[in-house]
């Protein structure tokens, strides 16, 4: 019992903490030490560098922020603290796919996440999303996120996909890509259906009326041929990554 006291107390005080008017870095890197974060979690911290690359997107604890097909919840565990008192954070996803995360939004920090629940599929032929209409029944952001999901949009899809984050954002609103780097112009093959040409995307997002704000090589991984599937054990959890920041024109 009193294990279990310390530990709400230490909770509390770490959420606390994030209304200091310390910097982006120092209050993701508190978000880090949550309680409610896995092993699995923490173990991709050194691959992923959440300070640094929230940092580099520009993230400000009072944006307003929509976090594309949040997964298990990785990005959303960092975020949803450091938005929670002066911003706000909204994940997108199917109903039934919310619902897996329902134990996860139930926690403190998740207390002011809101949900939006997107009429969309998985298409086990294409291997991507499919959408009955895109709408993140949302207006007047200054961040999207769509990290690592890129590679799941198919076909026209993309240009709806990239004309919905365009209209959601308000300008000067920034949308935020990574994804598993496939080598330009290489046509599809089994092992590079996770990868994206990153020429490809900047053509595609450009053309949705985004420019491009700047791009970092922080994911870039020497060891990744860019050859195999990024699930290969000799390749996961080290793939190379472009990231780039796109911006709305005022």
């Amino acid at each position: 019992m009193k294990r279990a006291a310390s530990g709400a107390a230490l909770f509390a005080a770490i959420l606390t903490s994030f209304a200091s008017g310390q910097s982006i870095t120092e209050d993701v890197q508190r978000a880090m030490q949550l309680e409610y974060r896995t092993s699995a979690d923490t173990t991709r911290d050194a691959n992923r560098a959440p300070a640094d690359a929230v940092a580099f997107m520009g993230l400000e604890a009072d944006m307003s922020v929509f976090e594309f097909a949040p997964g298990n919840g990785w990005y959303t565990k960092l975020l949803a603290p450091v938005l929670k008192d002066s911003g706000s954070l909204t994940i997108g996803y199917p109903h039934e796919w919310l619902a897996d995360l329902s134990d996860l939004i139930s926690t403190p920090p998740m207390a002011k996440v809101r949900q939006v629940s997107m009429a969309m599929d998985w298409d086990y032929d294409l291997r991507a999303y499919s959408f009955e209409g895109i709408d993140f029944d949302s207006s007047d952001l200054d961040m999207f996120l769509n990290i690592r999901e890129y590679h799941n949009l198919h076909g026209d899809d993309r240009a709806a996909f990239n004309r919905a984050v365009f209209a959601a954002l308000k300008p000067g609103g920034r949308y935020i890509v990574i994804d598993h780097t496939r080598r330009h112009n290489q046509p599809d093959t089994p092992e590079n259906w996770r990868r994206e040409d990153p020429v490809v995307v900047l053509t595609e997002v450009q053309d949705a009326g985004f420019v491009l704000l700047k791009s970092s090589d922080m994911f870039y991984k020497p060891d990744d041929s860019l050859a195999f599937e990024v699930g290969r054990k000799t390749v996961t959890g080290n793939t190379d990554r472009f990231f780039f920041v796109f911006e709305k024109p005022e």
